[in-house]
């Protein structure tokens, strides 16, 4: 039993070392230069956005322009039927 436990815990600690040593205590000048890239596209991703939404925006103002006349052609049109006689 004591031959077990003690096993248990010499590969435990030798687990713990390995994960311990894996891991480093600051990223590298790669992995620094890799991350500002990525922030750079996000930007430049989020500016796109911003721009479509904008553009996105100003042809529903459009449209709804566009639908307000045709509401108003219509109904004139109806007047001008019911002027008629028919």
């Amino acid at each position: 039993m004591i031959k077990i436990i003690r096993s248990f815990i010499v590969a435990s600690l030798l687990v713990g070392g390995l994960i311990m040593a894996g891991c480093s205590s600051s990223p590298s000048d790669e992995e620094l230069n890799q991350l500002a890239k990525l922030k750079d596209q996000v930007k430049s991703l989020q500016q796109q956005v911003d721009e479509q939404q904008s553009a996105k925006a100003a042809l529903e103002k459009q449209i709804a322009e566009k639908n307000g006349k045709l509401q108003q052609c219509q109904s004139d049109q109806d007047a001008v039927k019911k002027a008629m006689g028919k």
